[in-house]
């Protein structure tokens, strides 16, 4: 059995973690309120933008293959803006989104499980697969196996739309220059303090919609132009669906370690409990341990 003092000096630590465990769990539900403010906002408006350029998109390609006389019969993608031309996929880029700390359970592995096996998949299948990072533990764990990539740094310190143009920036240049045919992004879709959902979505080009009611493409008409409509609404979906991206990662990140903090400080009181009994088990040991010395040596005097 260990000696008192170190029994102390142990539940001294214990209890001082759990200090920083709990004010952890406080800080980041603080800030989780506020995330996940900023993602129950925006999501309707950004799944809404995808919904109306996907309608443009499927719209302008039928209109084309039905010899619509506005679409001046030629192909589909001669009027389409650049950020949406589909091309097969030869070569595609992985953007993945973990965080730049740990201490939030699952959230990272998550994530880095589902890119490597991404990456493996796609590369298999004879696919030319670039990898774009963004947080310190993705790229640390795709670097340690082998896995080539370009970093992304400082977007989580002050996320904004201004950080999410810094990153469409980085990623659209290559589909511009045709060096990628497709670009998906690896992140944690909030759901709840308790549950993530890792999503790997389309970006570009962008997913056509379903035509589900039956209505003919000829149904709508555009003002001023299709091409102006997609010029316009190309790049901002880009913004939106990227900024949508950060911020269900930095909710989902909060959440985990939300979770994470609150077990931990769950698990230090339970740890504590047990060191306190086993304290007094062993100062109850080393009471009667005296008393019998004493005891012992009365008797031996009385002899």
């Amino acid at each position: 059995m260990a000696s008192l003092k170190a029994i102390r000096k142990r539940i001294a630590s214990v209890k001082s973690t759990q200090k920083i465990t709990r004010a952890m769990k406080m800080v980041a539900g603080a800030r989780l309120n506020r995330a996940q403010q900023r993602i129950t906002e925006l999501r309707p408006y950004a799944l809404k933008h995808q919904e109306v350029l996907s309608e443009v998109v499927t719209r302008t390609q039928q209109a084309v293959e039905a010899g619509d006389s506005s679409a001046e019969k030629v192909h589909p993608d001669d009027l389409l803006h650049p950020l949406l031309v589909r091309r097969e996929e030869r070569r595609v880029m992985l953007v993945v989104l973990t965080s730049d700390r740990g201490l939030c359970g699952a959230f990272n592995a998550n994530i880095n499980k589902t890119a490597e096996r991404e990456y493996k998949e796609r590369t298999a299948r004879g696919q030319d697969v670039k990898v774009m990072v963004i947080g310190r533990k993705g790229r640390d764990y795709l670097q340690r196996r082998n896995i080539e990539l370009s970093y992304l740094q400082g977007v989580w310190e002050k996320l904004g739309l201004d950080s999410a143009r810094r990153v469409g920036e980085s990623i659209l240049r290559p589909f511009l220059d045709d060096e990628v045919d497709a670009i998906y992004l690896v992140y944690n879709e909030f759901k709840s303090a308790m549950t993530q959902r890792v999503a790997v979505e389309q970006l570009l080009p962008v997913p056509p919609v379903a035509d589900s009611d039956g209505h003919d493409a000829g149904e709508f008409s555009f003002e001023p132009s299709r091409a102006a409509l997609l010029e316009h609404l190309a790049p901002l979906y880009v913004e939106i669906s990227l900024l949508r991206a950060l911020y269900e990662s930095m909710a989902s990140e909060l959440g985990a370690r939300m979770t994470a903090m609150d077990s931990a400080t769950k698990n230090a009181t339970e740890m504590i409990d047990k060191l306190t009994l086993e304290y007094n088990k062993a100062r109850q040991a080393a009471i009667t341990k005296e008393l019998m010395e004493i005891i012992g040596g009365s008797e031996a005097i009385k002899e």
